[in-house]
């Protein structure tokens, strides 16, 4: 079979802030050999190309003026998906609390997403992939095979990305992280244009009350039922 007439597996994981999407996201497409894409690292990417620039991620005008501009490239480097701005890498400095905030405001222009959703939709058309994000399985792969909404209380959500900015050397404060957390919630939930929630035919994993390695499994189950 050819690539062109190949029918590839899709998997969607959607969800709010530090559901942990992403890390739960990278093992179960490590397990399943399929292509991993962090779609949230695209809007980061994005979102930091016009920070550069001193643009508002509320300025509509600016950032359709320069949208033409922005040459983002994700490649995969020892299996790990890395981010390039312009043929740099920026993997690292895309994962701010500050860069997180504009993501999470740019993400919501129509004119971002629909600038963004052809690179998504390729990925998946000629790999099989595991790809997270805020509105994978009700937009960008409606006809994905497994649609996963990952949640969690947004208490431990706060904790667990505490944890990991911490790691890194952050100075924040649980506190920090929860309040902004509770604003990345609200602004996601309503948002016109996509809006994060649960596809129709998707399954809620409410990982609360699990650790990581039992998040992995349900997901993991879930797949394996579906293939």
């Amino acid at each position: 079979m050819s690539e062109q007439t190949k029918k590839f597996f899709a998997v969607a994981i959607d969800g709010p802030a530090g559901a942990g999407k992403s890390t739960i996201a990278r093992r179960v497409a490590e397990e399943f050999g399929f292509l991993y894409v962090d779609t949230g690292a695209i809007y980061r990417a994005f979102g930091y190309h016009m920070d550069m620039y001193g643009l508002s991620p509320k300025d509509v005008d600016g950032i359709t003026r320069l949208i033409g501009d922005v040459t983002i490239d994700i490649k995969h480097v020892d299996g790990l998906q890395r981010m390039f701005l312009s043929g740099v890498d920026v993997t690292e400095e895309i994962r701010t609390p500050r860069i997180s905030a504009i993501a999470s405001t740019i993400s919501a222009l129509p004119v971002v997403r629909s600038y963004l959703l052809d690179m998504q939709r390729d990925l998946a058309k000629s790999n099989n992939v595991v790809m997270d994000g805020r509105d994978i399985g009700t937009v960008v792969l409606r006809g994905a095979n497994v649609k996963i909404f990952l949640t969690a209380d947004v208490e431990v959500r706060a904790q667990r990305r505490l944890d990991e900015l911490l790691a890194k050397g952050e100075k924040v404060t649980l506190k920090m992280v929860l309040i902004d957390m509770k604003a990345r919630d609200e602004q996601d939930t309503n948002r016109r244009h996509s809006p994060l929630r649960c596809a129709r035919d998707g399954v809620m994993v409410n990982t609360t009350d699990m650790n990581l390695e039992e998040s992995i499994a349900a997901i993991s189950k879930i797949i394996s039922e579906k293939r």
